[in-house]
This record gives structure tokens, sequence and C-alpha cells, in this order.
């Protein structure tokens, strides 16, 4: 291969369209290729064929087979391109399901029904021609006033990567490839920022946020990761070889490709400042373990082969990644495609069976944070349903779905699929009442002039539904999503004071938030008759929810991230040591105003006789067992919740950690006793020397309903010498349900 054939293997080319933005600092790159110059000597990667502008999927299937028919008969090497899309909550596609954005993911504690529909929507993406999908987002929730938070599963690195490797499985099991992201600490970013630095220590880095990237890896078997943008003590990622190679492929053994994040070996020259030029970028990301350059080959063409040429960067990197770029096409079998065979014709991208997966999800993932006796709604006359997102369907979507990502830059063009409002959907479940709206306000502005109406609206009704929360968009177009951090927790804009006003009347208010993130809303848990969380819950999310409201569906998600009362606390994880936590040495409380793992049901649950061994081997597994029993008088699921504390270590430990979970359903009356076997290595930590060991002592473990409460609890002691623990210990939790 002729350099210039090598560099083409390891860059996207991207068709960016009518100035649409999205991605960083997009319209800096002004060099454009056309498609001739991009694909003379091969192409590596075709950049989002379908998600960067509203197509219809079968033209551009044809256009796509084309193109690859192209690059099989007209090039010298005959390699067709591997070809990429987003799909964090289905594939970025006009017209496709767009299923609940990843926090609702980690609310439901549901990875089998991740899984499926990871599979479900690598089908849509096999059945156009694509390749590699670029998630899940594995970042483990540090600060809820980043914006991206709405992308990111929990902010318990355990649930994240149980569920994620379950999206990871569930996806290639159609054949398409994985892309971890963003790896790693990107969530770590300083005071919530996007791109902020990032001033973890290597023992967090370690313990909590390699953990997901670690099993999705070597349990789910991932194929593609991306680097992140960021920094880590001074250092960019994406020119750091102990984590792109030494952790990655010399530790983990991983021998797929690295793919930049966009514009991420670009930023080494222009945000970070560690390369002189673009050259430089590329031969500092080469030798870190960078594989592959997205979207396009800002550095990895023109500026990476002038430097090959001075010396200035060493061939042999080159062709360590073109090798690793061509063993990703064989596995995919494109070395050996001609593209004889003829597109789809046609396509159903939003199938009864995306649908009924979108619902379940969407369903389980509704968190019922608080209730006085009014929900479910009792048949009322007349339902006041009032605020900026009760009926508005963009505020059922995350920022990476292809609404909001992509369809907000083409407002004359059609949703495309159906995806009814809260206020719609609530209509179509209370057919019996009266359904009176209102505005009240917009998302994120100051304008006041709505409040009348919607306390007119609420006074003349026996129950107001006030939905309010999020839009998702893109570098301040939103309230949350990329670029979209806060610097407090309260509601946008002055949807509080809508919620006051409506209060105010003495009118029952269900307060229902459509967010991406948690806010502080611990006012509105003790004054309003019952507070509903949704994240993003997708296009059955208005009818789940309506749902939720009326009975039809029992809520039983749980909170994957704690709920803030105030911004001054964070960050905060309930991962936090003894002194992280309220204590008498500071007169702020850190208590968050509900913890991880809360969620309420329309029936209720006992936890009782917790059995656990008296002493487990430092490298065996611990036996727990749980009766779980549904007290109530309907039928509810229940996620049992496995906590630990390791009493005394070398460094210091969390008060409570998340061991094992498991969705449970249980008819009224119905007890079922549930299994755990936790290996030990759930309890390891990087000690003194920063390797990863457990350590002989005392365990409490108890469940609960979160966990703040020791519902059942039990004690056993490790025995044992320091036991040091490899790649190849045990990582998941094995849990079984009697009968």
């Amino acid at each position: 291969m002729t350099l210039e054939e090598k560099l083409a293997q390891i860059v996207g080319f991207w068709e960016k369209g009518d100035g649409e933005v999205v991605a960083p600092l997009q319209g800096e790159f002004t060099h454009e290729q056309g498609l001739d110059e991009a694909t003379r000597h091969g192409l590596g990667h075709i950049t989002r064929a379908y998600g960067t502008r509203p197509v219809d999927a079968v033209e551009r299937a044809q256009w796509l087979w084309n193109l690859q028919r192209r690059l099989v008969r007209e090039t010298r090497l005959g390699i067709p391109a591997l070809v990429h899309e987003e799909c964090l909550t289905g594939l970025s596609a006009w017209r496709a399901a767009t299923f609940p954005t990843p926090l609702a993911w980690g609310a439901s504690f549901d990875p089998d029904l991740v899984a499926e529909m990871g599979a479900a929507i690598g089908d849509s993406m096999r059945t156009l021609g694509v390749h590699q999908g670029l998630a899940p987002v594995l970042d483990v929730i540090r600060d809820p006033r980043w914006g991206r938070v709405d992308e990111c599963i929990a902010e318990d690195p355990y649930v994240v990567g149980t569920i994620g490797t379950s999206y990871v499985r569930g996806l290639q099991s159609t054949g398409v490839h994985a892309t971890l992201k963003h790896f790693v600490g990107y969530s770590g970013s300083q005071s919530g920022r996007n791109f902020g630095p990032v001033h973890a220590g290597p023992r967090e880095v370690a313990d909590v946020l390699l953990v997901p990237f670690e099993m999705a890896v070597l349990d789910g078997g991932a194929r593609s990761v991306m680097s992140s943008y960021t920094e880590i003590d001074g250092v960019p990622v994406a020119a750091d070889p102990q984590l792109l190679t030494g952790v990655l492929r010399d530790r983990w053994g991983f021998d797929g490709t690295v793919v930049a994040d966009y514009f991420g070996v670009a930023f080494l020259h222009l945000l970070h400042a560690v390369a002189g030029d673009l050259g430089e970028a590329a031969g500092l990301a080469l030798a870190a373990g960078v594989d592959i350059e997205l979207p396009t080959g800002d550095a990895y063409l023109t500026p990476l082969a002038e430097a090959v040429r001075a010396g200035r960067v060493d061939e042999a990197l080159v062709d360590r990644a073109v090798l690793r770029a061509l063993r990703q096409k064989d596995e995919l079998g494109l070395l050996d495609a001609t593209f004889d065979d003829e597109p789809p014709t046609s396509v159903d991208l939003d199938s009864p069976e995306h649908r009924r997966i979108a619902a379940r999800l969407a369903e389980e993932s509704v968190v019922l944070l608080s209730n006085d006796g009014t929900l479910p709604l009792a048949g009322p006359a007349r339902v006041a349903v009032i605020g900026p997102n009760a009926d508005r369907a963009e505020a059922l979507f995350g920022c990476y779905s292809f609404l909001n990502h992509v369809l907000a830059h083409h407002p004359e063009v059609e949703v495309g699929f159906e995806s009814p409002t809260v206020r719609q959907a609530l209509a179509a479940e209370l057919p019996g009442a009266e359904i009176v709206f209102a505005l009240g306000c917009a998302v994120d502005d100051d304008d006041r002039s709505g409040f009348g109406a919607a306390v007119q609206a609420a006074a003349s009704a026996e129950v107001a539904v006030l939905v309010v929360g999020d839009h998702a968009g893109l570098f301040g177009r939103g309230t949350v999503g990329e670029g979209c951090d806060r610097d407090d927790l309260e509601l946008p804009g002055v949807q509080r004071e809508l919620v006051e006003a409506v209060l105010a009347t003495g009118t029952p208010v269900v307060l229902v938030l459509l967010t991406g993130r948690p806010y502080a809303i611990d006012w509105a848990l003790e004054r309003c008759a019952a507070v509903v969380q949704a994240f993003f819950p997708g296009e059955e999310g208005g009818t789940a929810i309506a749902g939720v409201l009326s009975g039809r569906v029992n809520p039983s998600g749980h909170l994957p991230v704690s709920m803030p009362r105030s911004a001054g606390a964070q960050p905060f994880s309930y991962l936090h040591p003894p002194l992280g936590g309220n204590g008498d040495v500071t007169n702020l409380a850190s208590t968050p105003a509900l913890p991880f793992g809360h969620g309420l049901s329309y029936t209720t649950f006992v936890h009782s006789e917790l059995a656990v061994g008296a002493q487990v081997p430092t490298d065996g597994h611990i036996g727990a067992s749980v009766r779980v029993t549904n007290t109530g008088e309907r039928a509810g699921d229940d996620v049992v919740q496995l906590y630990a504390r390791d009493l005394v270590g070398s460094v210091t430990r969390p008060v409570a950690q998340l061991v094992g979970y498991r969705r449970v359903r249980l008819e009224p009356g119905e007890s079922t006793v549930v299994t755990f076997s936790v290996p030990t290595t759930r309890l390891a930590f990087s000690g003194r020397d920063l390797a990863r060991v457990v350590e002989p002592g005392d365990v409490d473990l108890w469940v609960g309903p979160s966990c703040a409460e020791r519902e059942t609890e039990g004690r056993l002691t490790l025995t044992g010498p320091v036991h040091r623990v490899g790649v190849d210990a045990p990582r998941w939790t094995t849990v079984s349900v009697a009968g």
C-alpha cells in the first residue's frame, strides 16, 4: 500500500450538509474534500450517511451501495468503506424508532431489556449497510450539572457496566460493532463543564471510571472504543499511551479499533495546545493508540503525510493503525464484499417490535418519587394539564435523538413517526375526563404571561398535572445536552415560579419531570401531591407516563442517580467515603433530596430474612439470599438491591456500594427468595500501591428500597490473605429467583 492508500483507510469522509452543527467546533474545520477526492485512494469510514440530515432510508441505501461498488471496482485496492452512525437512543436516522435515553435505561435496572433494544437497533443498522454504532456511553455520572448526563446510565459503575455491556451484547449480536464512549474520564470534568479538565486521581479513574469499560471489553467483547476529549491531570486522553495502549490493550487485551471523538485529534493542537500543528497532533494520537480519525481526515491525511515524509512521525505507527482498521473490516466481512446484491427496497425502522420494546422500557423507567395517595388518578372529571413539556413531543427525547439532534435544523420536515405527548396520551388514557390545557411558560425564558391561564385552568380542575423539565439540544441550544451545562440545578427558566403559582390554587398538583438530568426539587417533594420523574422516555414515553398517572402501569423505575438538594453540594456520589457525607465537621449538608435506588410503587414490598455466610475467603464468592414479598393489593415489579460496606480498608471505602440487583415481578401476596452470588472482586479496590486487591475484614451487607435504608442486613468476614485481582477475575454478580 502507498502512504496515501494507508492514510485513506484510517480516516472518515463526511458530507456535513448545509450548516447543520452536530459536532463541537464543526465550523472551525474549513477544508472540505469532495467525494471524488476523498475516495481516490480508498476510504476508511463513511461518517453518518443516514444521520446527518433527513434522508429517505431506501434512497440513501441506493446511494450508499453505489458508493461501495465504486470503492470496490474503481480503486486500486478495492476495499469498501466501513459505515458508522450514532445509535444512542436508536439508529439516528429519519423515521427510525427512538428509544428512551440511557439515563432511563439505568432507571429501569433491566439489562435484559436493554440487550433486546440493542439487538433491535442493530437489525435496523445492518439492514441499511451500517457496520458500527457510536454507543453506548459508559461515562459514570459524577456531576448532574454536566450537560451530557442524559446520555449516561447511572452514577454507579456496576449499573453502568452491566447495562452498558448488555447493550453491547445486543447490538453486536446483529453483526454491528459497538463503540464505547468516552474512554475515559469525560464525565468527571471540572465544575460539570463540557471539555473541562479532569482532576481525578489514579484510584478514582481505576475504581470508578474505568470499571464499566473493563466490563464491556472483557465481558461484552466490544470491538471499538472512542477516545475522550478530556484531559486527566494535564494529559489529554487522545495523546495518552498509558490509557489507550497500556490499560486498554496491554492490560485488557483489547484488539479492536480506537476511534477519535469527532475532531479530537485536531483538538490536541487547537484546544489542548500539546501539539504545534496538525501533523504533530496526528503523531501524538497515533503513538497513544488512536487508530481512526473521525469524522474526517483533518490531521491524518495531508498533515500526517507531510510529517511522515519529513521523518517527524514513524510510518510504523501508521502501519499499526491500518492493520487494525483492516482487521476490523475483515471481521465485518468487508474485505470480501462486492456489493453486487441490491440494497433494501423497503424498510420499517419503527416496527411494532421496536415500539413494543420502546413502550416497555419507557414504562419500566418512570420513577415515582413521592405520592400522598393522589396517584393513581381515580376517574377525575376534569384534569388541568399544564406546563412547557405537557404538549411538546421534543420533550420526550434526548440530545442524541434524531429529532433533537438533526430535525431541529429542519423544522419543515415531519418527524416521521408517532410520539404522543403527555397531553395527548392522557386524553386517550382518561376518555371520561375533560382535559384543560395551559402552557404556562416556555422551558427556558422569563415570560410569565401564561401564568394566569395556567392558574385558571388548575383552579377549575380536580387535579393539575404539571409537566416541566428540559429541552435537549447542542452547544447552548438546549437546557441539557452536549455543551448545555448548568451552574445551578433549579428548574430552567421560570418553571419553578409556575409550579408555585399553580400550587397556590390549592388544587392537588401532580408534578411530572421530563428531564435529562436530576434537578433540585426537594421543595416540590414536600408540597406536591405526587412527583413523577421521567428521563427522556422516547417515542412511547408520553403513553407510559399517562399509564402511570392512570394506574394502568404500576411504576417500577428507581433512581440511577441521586436526586440533588442543591448545586452547592456537587459533585456528589452515593459512593462517598465517611467524610464525603454529612457530619459534625462541617455546617453544610450534602445529603441528597432522594437517594440512589429510590422509587415508589402502587403496591408495597417487604425485604426480610437476609442470609449470608459467616466467613468467605478473599478470593471467593459471597452468598446472600433475601425474601421479597408483595404486601400490597396489586401486581408489581420490585428492584431488589443488595448493598455492601467494607468496614475497614487500607484506603477509605464507600459507605455503601451496590454489589447486585435484580428486577422481580410479584403478584399480590406473593413471596419469593432472591439469591445472589457476589464475587469478592465486587469489593476490590486499588490499594496503596494502586494494585487492585480484596482485603480481609468485616463486611456489612443489606437489602433495602435504596442505598440509604437497611431493611434487612447481615455481616460476614472476608478471611485469608490480601487477594490481588487480575483481569481474569469474575466481575458479575449472578442472581437467581426461586421458582
